[in-house]
């Protein structure tokens, strides 16, 4: 049991809203970051409403300046597969596009709000990764691509209502589940401006994200023991951590640190940049022989694991812009919620812009009670299992639990213990009946029927005697968690975790600039010398393509101070290729030879048997 007395806790009659203030956290944004948490009244106001029809076709129900909350929530019976949305950003024409661009770039100078990029994304990773980056981003012509004046124009309305009323708000919910009470934190954001602001995965307009308290009631008295961060890639129990786990966790006076990723809005508990991977969808059969050849490389070739089909997209959450909390330059307006707020449960759209992607990475999202297609979201029906608590109960029912299952196991041993010898002892007898039955052929029936009573009395006594050594192992391992519970000592913070969000290292290269300079140019670069080889010298196209790669690979490993490796991975795989190359050519010899040794071998050891 924990004692320690300066613990953080409330007391237990605490109101919804005592105990969301008194754990709210404290987020801090990066340098750059556009679009910072909002009212969703406001935000509304400001949009139009529409439906998008099965059949392709787009009808405006509700006007811009129109909107309303009540109007949001108003009955639209509609056929199957209409999408309602809203839409912050009307279309714009081109010259309301350049304007919007213009203005976006003098107010971000106004505010001295500019984002360093520091190393791109693209020197980070490899060459082939850059090649899967351009497929990804040529994808985006075909998938409803929300543009850059779209981002420019949402920024330019988030900031005049900004300038109106400077509110940073958090949509706060309290739950009770199985001895938990359940702090979730809900953040609106008017617009996702990752791929445009940050260079990361999507765009789309509005955006949601949340963080999960999880407390447990003691004494009277209620004490935060979770923390779980709604974050790229990660799922159950890799969300969360424990409040004692200052390694991972920060607190700032019982208040929670969450480092935001620009743009994206994702939590994250240690501040720095996260290597968020994107895989290309792939052909079914392509995607095997991408796995048997990742497979290859790595475990029978001993080489680095990497997916070349992996795109790097950078997360940064680096906490060194605005931060909003207890202490710090602005602070929290808060707003409680449940299932009877009417805009949570009884509007199923998305709030903004259905970009028509078939991926969704630009369609806006729904709101905090459902999924894109309607169906309710896991985090909001579910907030014990969306972060793996459900099968972890509080810290003051853990003991009991364990010592109520210590007892039961205990008396299941008596009991198997009295047992095992009375079934050993009923086969015993049954053996000495079947042996009696033996060589009496009009039997034959009898004898078969007790056979099989034997077989399935032996497999019970088999799995009784297994029962009985498994629990032995199981209470010893009871016994020694009991202990540890009893004098306090608490287990390892981490052992829950299987894949950690870990920042990515500061990576230093030997020619910095260069290498960023090359990873902008060089896939273009390499597209003109094959377009030039084309038109030039197409009675040398294959062998132009191997000079221009090996040049390529070569001008890359200088660069990424990597020329040694390169040339050992280059000479493996020209061994590799030669080896299939001598394969094809010599295969009767090469087979007759592996048979001749067969042969020798096999008489070898033979021979040698006859011998002894």
């Amino acid at each position: 049991m924990k004692t320690s007395s300066d613990r953080v806790f409330m007391p237990v009659k605490s109101t919804d809203t005592e105990l969301l203030r008194r754990f709210e956290p404290v987020v801090k944004y990066t340098k750059g970051e556009q679009f910072f948490p909002f009212d969703v009244d406001r935000y509304v106001s400001e949009c139009s409403l529409w439906a998008h029809y099965p059949d392709g076709r787009e009808e405006p129900l509700v006007p811009q300046n129109e909107m309303s909350l009540e109007k949001l929530v108003e009955e639209r019976p509609a056929t199957f597969g209409t999408i309602h949305f809203l839409r912050f950003i009307e279309t714009l024409s081109l010259s309301e596009s350049a304007l919007a661009l213009t203005q976006q770039s003098r107010l971000r100078r106004k505010l001295h709000n500019q984002f360093h990029v520091g190393m791109g994304r693209l020197a980070r990773g490899g060459f082939l990764a850059r090649i899967t980056d351009a497929l990804f981003s040529l994808s985006l012509l075909m998938r409803g691509k929300v543009s850059p004046a779209t981002a420019a124009a949402a920024e330019l309305t988030y900031e005049r209502m900004h300038e109106k009323e400077e509110k940073y708000t958090y949509y706060g919910r309290v739950v009770r589940q199985n001895g938990w009470i359940v702090l979730q934190y809900w953040f609106f954001f008017c617009y996702n401006s990752w791929r445009s602001g940050f260079h990361g995965v999507n765009d789309h307009e509005s955006d949601w994200e949340m963080i999960t308290l999880y407390l447990y009631e003691e004494n009277e008295k209620l004490y935060p023991e979770w923390a779980a961060y709604a974050s790229h890639d990660f799922h159950g129990d890799d969300l969360r951590r424990r409040w004692d786990d200052s390694d991972q966790l920060d607190i700032i006076n019982g208040h929670p640190v969450v480092y935001a990723g620009a743009g994206s809005h994702a939590s994250y508990f240690r501040p720095g940049e996260y290597q968020a991977e994107v895989s290309l969808p792939l052909p079914t059969w392509l995607s095997g022989i991408t796995k048997a050849l990742n497979k290859f490389w790595t475990d029978s070739l001993g080489q680095p694991e990497g997916n070349p089909f992996r795109i790097p997209f950078v997360d940064f959450a680096r906490g060194d812009g605005l931060s909003i909390g207890d202490e710090q330059e602005h602070a929290w307006s808060p707003v409680v919620i449940d299932d009877s707020v009417l805009w949570v449960s009884q509007y199923r759209g998305l709030w903004g812009l259905f970009a028509r992607d078939p991926v969704s990475g630009e369609n806006a999202p729904a709101g905090p009670m459902y999924n894109r297609d309607g169906s309710p979201r896991s985090s909001w029906y579910d907030p014990l299992g969306f972060a793996g608590l459900d099968k972890t109960p509080p810290p003051p029912q853990a003991l009991k639990l364990l010592m109520d299952n210590n007892a039961e196991i205990n008396q299941r041993q008596q009991e198997l213990n009295t047992l095992i010898p009375q079934k050993a002892a009923e086969l015993q007898v049954m053996g000495m009946k079947l042996k009696g039955l033996e060589d009496h052929p009009h039997l034959a029936k009898i004898y078969a029927l007790l056979q099989k009573r034997i077989n399935t009395s032996a497999e019970e006594l088999k799995n009784l005697r297994r029962e009985r050594m498994e629990n032995g192992a199981l209470m010893q391992g009871l016994s020694q968690r009991l202990k540890q519970i009893e004098a306090g000592i608490e287990d390892n913070p981490h052992a829950h975790i299987q894949h950690m969000a870990v920042p990515v290292e500061s990576v230093e290269m030997r020619h910095a600039r260069a290498a960023e300079t090359w990873a902008a140019i060089s896939l273009s670069l390499m597209f003109f010398a094959i377009a030039a080889l084309v038109f030039l010298a197409p009675a040398y196209f294959w062998a132009g393509v191997a000079a221009i790669l090996i040049l390529f690979v070569v001008v890359e490993s200088i660069l990424r101070g990597a020329f040694i490796q390169t040339v050992a991975r280059v000479t493996l795989i020209l061994a590799l290729i030669t080896s299939v190359i001598l394969v094809i050519e010599f295969w009767k010899i090469i087979l007759v030879a592996l048979l001749v040794i067969l042969g020798i071998f096999l008489m070898a050891q033979r021979l040698r048997e006859l011998a002894n």
